[in-house]
């Protein structure tokens, strides 16, 4: 019970700085970047160091790697707030993608220790095919509501 009276707590003050953030987008406003977006920068710089890796068989450095996608960090609790209000009744989806993300990079990093390429590749394939399903889906969008036009 007070996991659902504090989700509503944080939808709620989610709501308000959503509405915020586009009634300043609208009015030309400065929008300062998400730390999502720094975070989404990152994860590609790992993805492409273990295409790298894959590519040289390196599979010492894919599974230092893969922790680092499957435990990214998470945007800061007023963000996240502003995220699920934008997101509503998509959320389950957008988590879902997060998920599979997590769970694929946690099996690349094993298969990468039992330097099992096959395995590594389709893991890795499973991750590109999460990320790729999220940005399909909820980029577009994500990027008009909070930039704007950008």
């Amino acid at each position: 019970m007070k996991v659902e009276r504090l989700f509503g707590f944080v939808l709620a003050g989610g709501l308000l700085l959503a509405g915020a953030t586009g009634a300043m987008a609208e009015a030309g406003a400065e929008v300062k970047d998400l730390a999502l977006k720094k975070i989404m920068k990152d994860l590609g710089a790992g993805m492409q160091t273990v295409t790298d890796a894959i590519a040289r068989e390196d599979w010492q450095l894919v599974e230092k790697t893969a922790p680092q996608i499957a435990d990214h960090p998470q945007p800061p609790l007023g963000e996240k707030m502003r995220i699920i209000a934008f997101m509503g009744t998509d959320m389950g989806k957008f988590k879902g993608y997060d998920g599979e993300v997590h769970k694929s990079a946690e099996t690349l990093g094993q298969a990468a220790k039992s330097k099992d390429g096959v395995a590594v590749i389709a893991a890795f394939q499973s991750i590109q095919t999460a990320c790729y399903g999220c940005h399909r889906d909820f980029r577009e969008g994500f990027i008009k509501h909070f930039y704007g036009t950008r």
